[in-house]
């Protein structure tokens, strides 16, 4: 059942007779439009339209059919069915409510009006729920702000569906997806012509602030399929998504002034609540990001409850903007991305360095950890994925293909594989924990629209390993791979934070299993020393696990590591090993675990983390060598060999038609590390004149002290050898 309204709105009728009337009364509503064209296209936009599309008066009176009946029930059912009911709140006090009256803004109002108005949305039994939504039974209530996640998604979801009202009546299209996303939203729509333009922005921001100030309340129905197969009759991507999408006989739409839409919930009070909002950036995409579908006009937003907080976030942006790896990448000739091969990196050699230096790291790492590492096929039998359960839950993301009749697919991961490694002889207790680790090729059909530069790619790597280890074993080897990531990241010069996800409702196993490995993983992140953040229920449904974000130099927090349990896969492929008293049907644990996640991925990260200054032992240009004069070119060009020779990124500068300056300037802003300059004293004396990219002047050195001292800070892996030299 669907919320009463606030007593203190407009009732529904009364508002469609507003828009309806303002709608159909051509003087009135030309004089408006003007009005509507100032405020609601800026310069160079588009006004609004004048009169509004007709689908959106007759999907109102639809609406208001409905609501009608729906708030006539409630209030019967309000009458009849209300009892008394407790509402748990998070620290353990009890509050007296009646069901079908009660809801939870009105609870957060009990306690302080200051709550309830901050108060972004409300979640009831783990569940989050319209603050205007009844409550119906005895429940547990918390109350989330902004700066929580869940209320952040809420909250730029209904500023979604705020932009998406403008939209429908600034361009008059077919709306599509309207969801949040990490940082803000977008909405897709259809246009049978023409497109979105930049310009359009200052007057979609304008009406949308028009919309926040009508304080236009978010309603929410559950009506029928059928009958919404009716009201979405001209909007065949509604339809679709019914059809497709909806397997049960009644969803719920949500109103906010003449906008209703498809859609879960739930959402702000009222528009009111979104008290800044900036839309700053457009792009065409693809229906469901399928190529072969039609093209949609996407526009993305932004939205804060202060007005302050959006300031920070364009300084911010624009802070971003200057880091984007797409952008660095193409400025120090890293990488590249071609129409012939989508999402499939051309890593140059500077890039092509980054990218091996970073698995040689991790590798060292593996032999002093005790990992082997193996080498496995790219392509299985789909057999193979039948027996994991990926066939039936992810073939739709793998690349498949049919050889002597029978369907093969490119690897998306590695587990599998190493099962049938595991599997391949009788194993014994005394093996165990065996760790393997595998940087293969992995392959995702990710949708086309979806991909993004180096962070979501069909072509990638990963540290990947899978450790098989007995039940007794995991909190030793959870505490092992806790310690591995914290030594990594410390080299990166990350901080984190760590989640542990327990088991959810739908889980497979059995409980006392469950339970016994999750005090391990308790344990192991107790010693662990770090502090830790409970997720009671969000674990996979094959076991729990450890969720790592890291966080980089300019605020934004990264999920890369991964540590999980899985007792499921090593039963899909009736591993055992022999145990001390000889029962060789032992079931193993697999434990899943990536630190640098996808090599990609964590390039990009770097990148934007640095700035493009890399760190000496993972800088493609770490040594430029820049002779005074043509005098001492042959000198120069010896002294890149020795470097060259002893294994650096390492150039020299010959142009003579630069100046010594420019020449240091340059080799500064391409971000070299170190500049060695040489004039007609140091070729004498067989030195170089050392300084750094920050213009730190070290002096004159031997070019073997220069080497020796620079290769142990490479060796050490430094993270300011400038300043450490």
């Amino acid at each position: 059942m669907c919320s009463p309204l606030a007593r203190r709105h407009l009732n529904s009728s009364t508002r469609h007779q507003r828009f309806s009337q303002a709608n159909s009364e051509g003087g009135k509503q030309k004089e408006g439009g003007k009005k509507k064209t100032k405020e609601g296209s800026g310069d160079g936009g588009r006004p609004e339209l004048s009169p509004w599309p007709e689908y959106i008066n007759q999907r109102l009176e639809v609406y208001n059919k409905l609501k009608s009946e729906h708030d006539a029930l409630l209030a019967e059912k309000a009458a009849k069915h209300s009892k008394p009911i407790k509402v748990t709140l998070p620290d353990g006090k009890q509050v007296e409510a009646e069901s079908w009256k009660t809801t939870p803004y009105q609870v957060a109002a009990g306690i302080s009006q200051g709550l309830a108005d901050n108060t972004v949305i409300a979640k009831v039994n783990n569940a989050v729920w319209d603050l205007d939504r009844p409550l119906e039974e005895d429940c547990t209530l918390a109350l989330l702000k902004f700066d929580n996640e869940e209320a952040q998604a809420v909250y730029w979801h209904s500023s979604a569906h705020i932009m998406g009202e403008a939209m429908e009546r600034v361009y008059g299209g077919c709306l599509c997806y309207g969801p949040p996303i990490e940082n803000g939203f977008y909405y897709d729509m259809f246009l049978e012509d023409g497109g979105v333009s930049s310009n359009d922005f200052t007057g979609l921001e304008n009406l949308c602030k028009k919309i926040m100030k009508e304080k236009q309340p978010f309603e929410r129905l559950e009506v029928s399929k059928e009958t919404l197969l009716e009201m979405f009759k001209y909007n065949k991507f509604k339809c679709r998504i019914l059809n497709e999408k909806v397997d049960t006989p009644t969803t719920t739409v949500y109103r906010c002034g003449p906008l209703i839409d498809l859609c879960r919930g739930p959402h702000v009070r009222h528009t009111g609540k979104i008290k800044a909002l900036k839309i700053h950036k457009n792009s065409s995409t693809y229906w469901e990001g399928k190529a072969d579908m039609e093209t949609l006009q996407r526009i993305y937003g932004i939205s804060f409850p202060d007005p302050k907080m959006l300031k920070e976030w364009e300084k911010f942006q624009e802070e971003a903007k200057n880091r984007d790896h797409r952008k660095i990448g193409r400025e120090q000739e890293l990488f590249f991305f071609h129409d012939l091969s989508p999402g499939s990196c051309f890593f140059l050699p500077r890039g092509a360095f980054i990218y091996n230096q970073l698995i040689s790291f991790i590798r060292q790492e593996y032999r002093k950890r005790g990992f082997q590492e193996v080498v496995t096929p790219n392509v299985y039998n789909s057999k193979l994925w039948q027996t994991s359960g990926h066939w039936q839950h992810y073939s739709e993301n793998m690349f498949s293909f049919e050889v002597e009749k029978e369907i093969f697919a490119l690897k998306p991961m590695n587990c599998p594989g190493h099962c049938l490694m595991f599997d391949h002889r009788p194993r014994s207790w005394r093996e165990l924990p065996l760790r393997m680790a595998d940087f293969g090729v992995l392959h995702r059909n990710e949708l086309s629209g979806a991909l993004t530069g180096l962070t979501r790619v069909r072509r990638f790597q990963q540290d990947d390993a899978h450790i098989f280890c007995a039940m007794e074993q995991i909190e030793e080897e959870i505490k092992s791979c806790l310690d591995f990531l914290r030594s990594v990241y410390n080299v990166f010069g990350f901080t984190f934070k760590l989640n542990l996800s327990t088991r959810p409702e739908k889980f497979l196993g059995d409980v006392e299993v469950w339970n016994q490995a999750e005090k391990q993983l308790e344990n192991s992140l107790n010693e662990f020393g770090e502090q830790w953040i409970l997720n009671p229920g969000d674990g996979a449904f094959y076991g729990p696990k450890i969720d790592i974000q890291i966080k980089d130099a300019i605020g934004r927090y990264h999920q890369c590591a991964t540590i999980q349990l899985d007792f499921q896969l090593p039963i899909r492929f009736n591993l055992t090993y022999v145990s001390p008293d000889g029962d060789d049907k032992k079931r193993p644990v697999i434990i899943h675990r990536a630190i640098l996640g996808s090599v990609e991925r964590m390039i990009a990260i770097l990148t934007e983390n640095y700035g493009g200054k890399w760190p000496l032992w993972l800088s493609p240009q770490q040594v430029m060598v820049v002779p005074v004069g043509p005098t001492c070119d042959d000198y120069a060009q010896k002294v890149r060999e020795q470097f060259h020779h002893a294994g650096f990124m390492a150039d020299v500068d010959l142009d003579h038609g630069s100046t010594l300056n420019k020449k240091i300037r340059n080799a500064q802003l391409a971000q070299y590390n170190f500049i060695l300059v040489i004039g007609e004293k140091e070729k004498a004396s067989g030195t170089v004149n050392i300084r750094t990219r920050d213009n730190k002047v070290h002096g004159e050195r031997t070019v073997e002290d220069t080497i020796a001292r620079l290769l142990q800070l490479k060796e050490s892996r430094s993270k300011n050898s400038e300043e450490e030299f």
